[in-house]
């Protein structure tokens, strides 16, 4: 199971310094054309509209207009005046800027990740929206925050580009440096019109999101807002109505997902400890057994109790995802695989260990569903989808995965089973254990809801992907931080979550 090691290794990767923390890894790749235009993208079906005319904007001048010149020459003139940083920008934004926002989003999330640490009294103060500075500062990246913000992010950027291309389609108005061939076009010719940019739709929409998830960070994310604005305007293939018409449905857009976000049940995912008390005994009660944070000092509440409540964006109940009561202690199957798991902290292989640790994805990293985000750019630039279809690959692979963790958590305090660690007296991890209960793995789950989109994205991937899924989800095995039950079950918990989203994709009119 060496083959993403392989296909990682092939792909050019440079490090970003930004926003006080290095970006795990900013994919190089250069200017492409793109494999298809989808001319009728407009015609998609969105996630959180009803069409792309929703969203309203002004009737565009017509080129030969006093207006569309005057923009020209704004062009032309802030092209000739180009800065070295501004060429070196142009370049790094490239003609595909749903891969840049997605890395941006990955970078926050690292640099998020990190555990709030215990007062000095031995108390946990959680971060809180209303005062980010904290401390702690707020948010806390974990997987199912970064799960939700990646889900946002891109559904935002999905929908918004659909309308843009009902626009630029229906206008038909055509680049600046079509309209006058001394304008230098800085990346790859494509026959798709400017009117209103793409690029400028990312741009505001995932500023806006961002900016929201991550508050601390607004003054960074408007400057990088802005620098992708100046460099779609430097890239000579557009005029500043193109941007203005381009930022309205972003903000538009951005303001209609972050509605839906105010009211998804997030805010109480982190419960206080009466309610998280109650959880556990309740599954006491159930099932005769409860997990218990064996942490040291001990946080008085496990991660995210309540975000199996959050609402789901494919899936109508989540409890027709739930999963079968997993083996009783004690019981004969349990047993079977303590001594499995016994057998693998025994012979701790080179392999196993690598396996262990490529997957780990802990504190102050992107996390597991930012993992497979970065395989879904890869697999987009190798691909050269358009800005279109990499937002609908995002956002049809994010939805899934936070389905998905929504669909685990609810398993995770349903059953509230046990670790290893808990169960099997003086047994040691590789790499810790996680604050919530066993039963099923996210990992698992994670990384099965992504490949199966992945899968139908790509077919040529397919076998590919869900290697990987299977890989990720033994990986928390060999880690001894997980049952072998939990990753099974969790992988065929993500696959039959993912089986909603796909539906879905397979009825928006872009196969």
């Amino acid at each position: 199971m060496k083959k993403h090691l392989l296909y990682i290794a092939s792909a050019s990767l440079v490090f970003l310094a930004s926003c006080n923390k290095d970006l795990p890894t900013e994919l190089a790749f250069e200017n492409y054309e793109f494999a298809t235009l989808d001319e009728e993208g407009g015609n998609w079906k969105p996630i959180l509209i009803a069409s792309g005319a929703d969203l309203e904007i002004p009737v565009p001048s017509e080129t030969s207009s006093s207006e569309y010149q005057a923009e020209l020459t704004q062009t032309k003139t802030a092209i000739q005046n180009m800065t070295p940083d501004q060429r070196k920008n142009l370049v790094k934004w490239t003609n595909n800027p749903v891969v840049r926002w997605n890395e941006i989003a990955l970078e926050l999330i690292a640099k998020y990740n990190l555990i709030p640490g215990p007062n000095p009294d031995g108390t946990y103060t959680l971060p809180n929206p209303a005062t980010p500075d904290g401390p702690p500062a707020f948010p806390f990246a974990h997987p199912p925050y970064a799960s939700r913000a990646l889900a946002y992010l891109s559904v935002a950027q999905f929908d918004g580009l659909i309308s843009a291309w009902h626009y630029k389609f229906e206008y038909a108005r055509q680049s600046a440096y079509q309209v006058d061939p001394s304008i230098p076009f800085a990346y790859v010719e494509q026959q798709i019109p400017a009117y209103p940019s793409d690029g400028a739709v990312i741009a505001s929409a995932s500023r806006k999101i961002l900016t929201a998830m991550f508050p601390l960070e607004a003054a960074y994310l408007e400057q990088k807002e802005n620098e992708h604005l100046e460099s779609l305007l430097l890239s000579g293939e557009f005029v500043k109505s193109d941007l203005d018409a381009g930022s309205k449905i972003g903000n538009d857009i951005a303001a209609i997902a972050l509605s839906r976000a105010s009211i998804d049940g997030m805010k109480n995912a982190q419960a206080p400890k009466a309610v998280s008390d109650s959880i556990a005994n309740a599954a006491f009660e159930r099932f005769g057994w409860k997990w218990t944070n064996l942490e040291s000092p001990q946080r008085p509440v496990g991660l995210t109790p309540l975000f199996g409540k959050v609402k789901m964006w494919n899936v109508a109940n989540v409890e027709a995802t739930r999963p079968g009561i997993p083996p009783a202690p004690g019981s004969a199957e349990f047993e079977a695989d303590v001594k499995l798991l016994k057998d693998y902290a025994a012979n701790r292989t080179a392999e196993r260990r690598r396996i262990a640790n490529f997957w780990q994805d802990g504190l102050a990293t992107y996390t597991p569903p930012g993992h497979w985000n970065d395989f879904a750019n890869r697999f987009i630039v190798k691909y050269q989808l358009n800005t279109l279809r990499s937002a609908r690959t995002l956002a049809y692979m994010n939805m899934a995965i936070m389905d998905g963790g929504v669909s685990c958590w609810d398993a995770k305090y349903y059953y509230h089973y046990p670790r290893p660690i808990q169960e099997i007296e003086g047994f040691e991890t590789i790499t810790g254990t996680p604050n919530f209960p066993s039963y099923t793995s996210g990992h698992s789950v994670f990384s099965a809801a992504a490949a199966e989109v992945l899968a139908y994205v790509f077919p040529s991937e397919a076998d590919l992907v869900r290697e990987w899924a299977e890989e990720a989800a033994m990986s928390r095995v060999y880690g001894g931080i997980h049952w072998s039950f939990d990753a099974t079950v969790g992988t065929q918990q993500g696959k039959n979550v993912a089986q909603y989203t796909v539906e879905k994709a397979r009825l928006d009119g872009a196969d």
